[in-house]
């Protein structure tokens, strides 16, 4: 496992890498994307989830499904980083034939388990496949290497459709300890700010009546959220939903919690100084650990 230091280094150079690819695909998504890249790094280099590029076909892998698939281009450089596929595929990011498009789309030889796009369906999707692991491991015949933990990965604005709550309903019904809601509570949506769009608060409340254990965090302390992630996974029952409090466009000034930047990619320009804002951060990181 990365030190704390190692994995914020991990976070930045993620950052980096989704800036390259937004500005040379000429479209795609800039605010979610960098500010879940040290949640998708201690996801993917913290050691709790059960995730190895060199076992991705494992049965017993953690499964991740990526609700919001719009913000997809960190899970790209993420997967690039673990070893997935080669770091060059990322250049080829919404190009026609590649398996890195504007939302993921499931290929499972590259560590994509899920198809994403209309919001709202990735945590039924999750719900599905901790009760096919329930399943196997409860059957007669007791399916060998069958026991995993999914983690999905959503966004607050999606909590606007109705389908997140029904599997909310669900998953606390049946105690399904098996899923982690990785929650982006970013404050934004395409439309503008989530309170003024469809107010959540008080989020927890909400979840919690819905028989969930809910851990609050900052979406960019790392050591706040690899804790999370190993109480979610030692649950006796009960889903646990991780609501990661995050600044969408994290490490580029002018991105900051400005919703305008949901959707659209930096041009060249925008690109350059956006990269100079990311280094900046990783020599304060850097400073931070002398």
């Amino acid at each position: 496992m990365k030190s704390i230091k190692q994995l914020e280094k991990t976070a930045n150079q993620i950052r980096q890498d989704i800036i390259n690819m937004l500005v040379k695909a000429g479209s795609g998504h800039s605010a979610g994307p960098l500010g879940m890249a040290d949640v998708f790094t201690a996801l993917y280099f913290g050691g709790v989830a059960n995730l190895d590029a060199k076992k991705k076909n494992d049965s017993a892998r953690d499964r991740v499904v990526l609700s919001n698939a719009h913000i997809c281009p960190v899970l790209y450089a993420t997967l690039a980083h673990a070893g997935y596929f080669p770091h060059a595929k990322l250049k080829t990011l919404r190009k026609l034939g590649s398996p890195l498009q504007g939302h993921s789309n499931n290929h499972s030889n590259i560590g994509i388990e899920t198809c994403g796009g209309p919001l709202g369906q990735g945590l039924s999707q999750a719900c599905g496949m901790a009760l096919a692991s329930r399943m196997n491991r409860n059957s007669k015949f007791k399916v060998r290497n069958s026991s995993y933990h999914t983690w999905c990965l959503m966004s607050d604005g999606e909590f606007n459709e109705g389908q997140t709550w029904e599997a909310v309903m669900l998953a606390g019904k049946y105690d399904l300890r098996e899923v982690t809601a990785l929650i982006d509570r970013n404050n934004i949506q395409i439309d503008g700010y989530t309170e003024d769009v469809m107010p959540l608060e008080n989020f927890k409340d909400k979840l919690e009546a819905n028989n969930w254990f809910v851990i609050e965090v900052d979406g960019h302390n790392i050591r706040e959220v690899l804790d999370a992630m190993k109480k979610a996974k030692a649950m006796y029952a009960n889903p646990t939903a991780i609501i990661c409090h995050t600044i969408p466009g994290k490490g580029v000034d002018f991105m900051e919690n400005k919703f305008e930047w949901h959707g659209k990619p930096p041009n060249k320009e925008e690109a350059k100084e956006a990269l100079h804002d990311i280094r900046t951060l990783s020599g304060r990181i850097y400073s931070e650990h002398q």
